[in-house]
């Protein structure tokens, strides 16, 4: 049995989220912006290729039962970071082309940023098998805590650079400058992984043989891998529901300027970051006692980001004299205990049910992860342009929605409390239901 990874080793996998961390924040961010304000496109054009690489890790569970077969996930890790580079390189490439020839210039996009979801679903996937292996099961809130920071490390690191060497701006300098810092992150994941699967054996000869289709089918038939894919697209879906419809919440109801709607964001951010590392001293044991299961801290979490929400569906109506900083930082606090729980009880699910099937299941949940952030920001904003037809004022729409995703959280804290216990049916029904085209999806 290969032995538990120790600090070192969980900081240095963390390096390959800092690695993929940085080349996507260029992708996602800086191209963006490049393509709406430099080049004066339609902002639907950047939504749709982040979506396009969204609906692209619909392939993770495939992803995943590779890593299963071949029994290492450091290959894939690899693989996955260089088609990720390139991706990265070749989605500045494009945006520069669209200066001069547009429509050759999307098409050149649509192939990157297809590289780039692959190259997330393939590294991502096999890392977090990777961690679900190898990280004691005390550790694991803490793994989840230090690999999540570093991947926001490398987006605050590449951004705050990359920043600096873009200007003054020009399509030239955009190329060069993503190519580095592709090149850069492929050499550091690379660094990162090297030796630390040395030693690992060949996957068992039945597990291999299995055809796909086959695999996944066996994965979704164990009721715990089924409800916690419920669990994760349902949550998931609740959590980035907000991410386009607070700032405008805070503009249009509190009157804050654009600067003060910015520094709100990063009081909320900075409650996700106090409440993973929270969860994470507490379950990891502070002199040798431990706080709370990982499950408990994710129902807690799940129930107290609801309660948050319920709290800015009553800022709404009470307006400018409601603490409205200290609300966001509640909901920060609240999203990030659950977050980081639930990753840590993914690493330890994974390795339950048939043997050798942790890419499989890891690759499931991730599928369900990224078509709930893919819908979540989209549903959340087209859910309060509805409720403002309809009800005709801003304030209720945002209280209307925030409601919704109130229930939501509400729904993920009773799924999370049934992962392990006999199935209820009056909540797998509808759940299972709800989210089987996604869970499957991949095939």
């Amino acid at each position: 049995m290969t032995p538990g990874l120790g600090w070192i080793g969980i900081v240095r996998l963390g390096l390959v989220q800092t690695a993929l961390g940085a080349i996507v924040v260029l992708t996602t961010s800086t191209l963006n912006r490049v393509m709406v304000v430099e080049l004066a496109l339609p902002a639907v054009l950047p939504g749709a290729l982040v979506a396009l690489h969204y609906a692209v890790q619909m392939l993770r569970p495939r992803l995943g039962y590779g890593t299963d077969r071949s029994g290492r996930a450091t290959p894939w890790i690899i693989g996955g970071m260089a088609v990720l580079a390139t991706g990265g390189v070749l989605a500045a490439v494009a945006t520069a082309w669209m200066a001069t020839q547009p429509l050759a210039g999307v098409m050149l996009a649509v192939g990157a940023f297809l590289l780039i979801g692959g190259g997330v679903g393939a590294a991502g996937t096999s890392l977090l098998v990777l961690l679900a292996k190898r990280v004691d099961e005390r550790r694991r809130a803490a793994a989840a805590t230090i690999v999540w920071v570093m991947m926001i490390f490398g987006f605050v690191v590449t951004a705050t650079t990359a920043g600096h060497l873009l200007d003054p701006f020009s399509n030239a300098r955009l190329v060069a400058v993503t190519a580095g810092v592709s090149v850069v992150a492929f050499v550091l994941a690379l660094c990162a992984v090297w030796g630390v699967e040395r030693g690992a054996g060949p996957p068992p000869t039945t597990a291999a043989a299995t055809p796909f289709r086959d695999a996944l089918r066996q994965v979704w038939a164990e009721p715990v891998a089924r409800r916690f894919t419920v669990f994760v697209f349902v949550s998931m879906l609740a959590y980035s529901a907000q991410d386009l419809i607070l700032e405008p919440f805070a503009g249009l109801v509190f009157g804050l300027t654009p600067g003060e709607t910015t520094r709100l964001a990063g009081v909320q951010h900075s409650g996700v970051l106090a409440g993973m590392v929270i969860v994470a001293l507490a379950a990891t044991g502070i002199r040798g006692r431990r706080l709370g299961s990982l499950r408990a801290w994710t129902v807690g979490g799940c129930v107290a980001s609801a309660a948050a929400l319920g709290g800015l569906v009553v800022a709404g109506l009470v307006g400018p004299g409601w603490p409205l900083r200290p609300s966001v930082f509640a909901l920060g606090l609240a999203n990030g205990a659950f977050a980081v729980a639930a990753i840590g009880s993914m690493m330890g699910l994974a390795g339950q049910g048939r043997q050798a099937r942790e890419g499989v299941r890891m690759g499931l949940w991730g599928a369900a992860q990224a078509v709930a952030f893919g819908l979540g920001g989209f549903l959340g904003a087209a859910a309060v342009d509805v409720a403002r037809l309809v009800l005709g004022s801003p304030v209720a729409a945002y209280g209307t929605v925030f409601a919704a995703q109130a229930a939501l959280f509400v729904l993920s804290a009773a799924l999370a409390a049934r992962i392990g216990q006999p199935p209820t049916r009056q909540i797998s029904i509808t759940a299972v239901g709800a989210v089987s085209a996604a869970g499957l999806g991949g095939r």
